[in-house]
C-alpha cells in the first residue's frame, strides 16, 4: 500500500459521514418547493470547504447561489478550478428500494439521490484537496460549486460574470462524467447540448363523445403522433427535419476508431440502462450515435383520460414533450428556428414552447491536461483509459470555456450501474477511494511536482 492510500484508507468513516450528511439535504433543484433545502445545501457546502481551510463564500445569483471556494498558497503556482454541482434529480420513482434521501450504506455501497451524480464525486475531490494541502502540492486550488446544473445553469454565466476579475485559474477540472465499465475509464474530451419544446395542440373547448363526434371531431392527441412521426423515424431515431443535419461538424475516422477501441460492450450498457434491446448492433455506429450525432427524442405526451379502463371521449387539448441533443456546431437557435418552421408547415396550429437550451461543447484529447489525466488514471486505478465523447450536457462547461478561455477538463468517477438520475442511485468506496488517489496524482502532475 503506497502512501497515498495509507493516507486515503484513514478517510473512509468521514467520507461516509459527510456523504450521509450531503445526501440526506434533498437539494432538488427541480421542484420550487425545495427552495429552503437548496440553501441548506450551499450552507453546508461552504461549511465544508471552510473546514478544509478554503476561503469560501455563498455567491448570490437571480437563481439559486453558487459555493465558491479558494486556496491561493502561492500566486506564482498554478491554479486549478474544480467544478461540481450539489443539486439531484428528484426521487419520487417508485422503482426505490430505499427513501431516496436517506443515505443507506449496504457494505461498501452506498444509496441515495446524489450519491454519483454529483455529490460523491464531489466529495472525493474535496478529500484529495484537503490532502494536497496537507502534502504542500506547489497548486492553488478553488472549488466551484453549482446548485443549478440539474435545470441547466441558467444562473452560472450571472456568476462567472460578477467574479471573473477574481476567477484567475489556468484550468478547470470537471468530475461528473461517467466511465465505459468499471474496467474502463473513459475521459470524455465533448458534450452534446441540448433544445427542449413542448408542442401543444388544442381543438376544442371540452371532452367529446366519440360516438357523437368522431370522424368530424379533430383529435389532438392522434394529430400530436402524426406531427411527431413527420419529426422523427420511431425506429430508426434519424430526425426527418430539413436542414437538421446541415451544421453537424462529423466525428472523425480517428475518433470513430477510438470510440471502437474503447471496448464499448453491448451487453453491459443493457443491463446498466435496462434495456431490453437496442435500434443497431455495430459498435462504431452505436457509439457515434451516443456521443456524436444528434437526437430528438420524445419524453412523453399527456392529454385525454389518464385514469383506469378507457373513457371514449375525444379529448380538447394535448401536449408532447420533446428535446433535442446537439452536436458541434449545431445551436440551439438554429434547431429552434428548424423546428418552428417545420411545424408550422405541416400543422400551423400546433404551438412550439421553446424550453432550456445549452450549446454542445468539443474540446481536446491531447495536450498537458489530458496527459496528466491518463497518467492519473493508470496510477489510480491500473487502467488505461480511453478518449470518448459523452451524450449528456453540462450548461456550465460551456459558460467556464466561454468566459474563462482556459482548457476545461474531465475526470469523472460513476459507473452506468450507478444509476444517473434512475432509481436505487448509488455510488461505492472503490471509486471514491480511487477517484482521491486519482486526484491527488493529477494535482501533482499539474503542479510540476514529479
Amino acid at each position: 500500500m503506497d502512501q497515498f492510500e495509507q493516507q486515503i484508507s484513514r478517510l473512509k468513516p468521514d467520507f461516509e459521514k459527510k456523504l450521509q450528511e450531503f445526501v440526506e439535504i434533498p437539494s432538488v433543484s427541480l421542484l420550487p418547493e425545495r427552495a429552503p433545502d437548496m440553501h441548506r445545501a450551499a450552507e453546508y457546502g461552504k461549511t465544508l470547504l471552510e473546514e478544509a481551510g478554503f476561503k469560501a463564500e455563498i455567491v448570490k445569483t437571480k437563481g439559486y447561489p453558487v459555493i465558491w471556494g479558494r486556496h491561493i498558497v502561492d500566486p506564482a503556482y498554478p491554479t486549478l478550478s474544480i467544478y461540481n454541482h450539489l443539486d439531484v434529480q428528484p426521487g419520487g420513482e417508485p422503482e426505490w428500494k430505499t427513501d431516496p434521501f436517506r443515505f443507506v450504506k449496504q457494505g461498501d455501497t452506498y444509496f441515495g439521490r446524489g450519491t454519483t451524480d454529483d455529490k460523491g464525486p464531489a466529495l472525493s475531490a474535496y478529500f484529495a484537496s484537503k490532502l494536497a494541502i496537507a502534502g504542500k502540492i506547489p497548486l492553488n486550488l478553488q472549488f466551484l460549486w453549482e446548485l443549478e446544473e440539474e435545470i441547466g445553469s441558467p444562473s452560472y454565466e450571472e456568476f462567472i460574470t460578477k467574479k471573473r476579475k477574481d476567477l484567475q485559474t489556468d484550468s478547470v477540472l470537471v468530475s461528473d462524467t461517467i466511465w465505459l465499465n468499471r474496467e474502463r475509464p473513459a475521459i470524455p474530451y465533448g458534450l452534446r447540448g441540448l433544445q427542449a419544446f413542448r408542442l401543444t395542440l388544442e381543438t376544442g373547448e371540452k371532452d367529446c363523445h366519440s360516438g357523437l363526434c368522431g370522424g368530424a371531431a379533430r383529435n389532438p392527441l392522434t394529430e400530436l403522433a402524426q406531427l411527431i412521426s413527420e419529426l422523427v423515424d420511431g425506429k430508426t431515431g434519424k430526425v426527418k427535419i430539413p436542414g437538421f443535419y446541415q451544421s453537424v461538424k462529423r466525428a472523425s475516422k480517428k475518433e470513430i476508431a477510438n470510440f471502437v477501441a474503447a471496448g464499448f460492450d453491448q451487453e453491459k450498457f443493457k443491463k446498466a440502462h435496462g434495456l431490453k434491446t437496442l435500434r443497431f448492433s455495430d459498435v462504431a455506429d452505436l457509439t457515434a450515435r451516443i456521443w456524436a450525432l444528434p437526437t430528438l427524442e420524445v419524453h412523453g405526451i399527456t392529454g385525454g383520460w389518464q385514469g383506469p379502463g378507457v373513457k371514449t371521449a375525444i379529448p380538447p387539448r394535448a401536449e408532447a414533450k420533446i428535446s433535442c441533443r446537439l452536436v458541434p456546431d449545431q445551436t440551439p437557435e438554429e434547431i429552434t428556428d428548424l423546428m418552428i418552421r417545420t411545424v408550422k408547415k405541416l400543422n400551423p396550429d400546433v404551438q412550439v414552447h421553446i424550453e432550456g437550451g445549452l450549446v454542445p461543447y468539443l474540446g481536446e484529447f491531447k495536450g498537458k491536461y489530458a496527459d496528466a489525466g491518463v497518467l492519473a488514471l493508470e496510477y489510480a486505478f491500473g487502467a488505461t483509459p480511453a478518449f470518448t465523447r459523452e451524450g449528456g450536457s453540462i450548461g456550465a462547461v460551456v459558460t467556464m470555456k466561454k468566459l474563462l478561455g482556459v482548457p476545461v477538463n474531465f475526470l469523472g468517477l460513476s459507473l452506468p450501474e450507478h444509476g444517473y438520475h434512475a432509481p436505487n442511485e448509488n455510488f461505492d468506496w472503490r471509486q471514491a477511494s480511487g477517484g482521491m488517489k486519482m486526484f491527488l496524482r493529477y494535482f501533482e502532475l499539474i503542479s510540476g511536482r514529479k
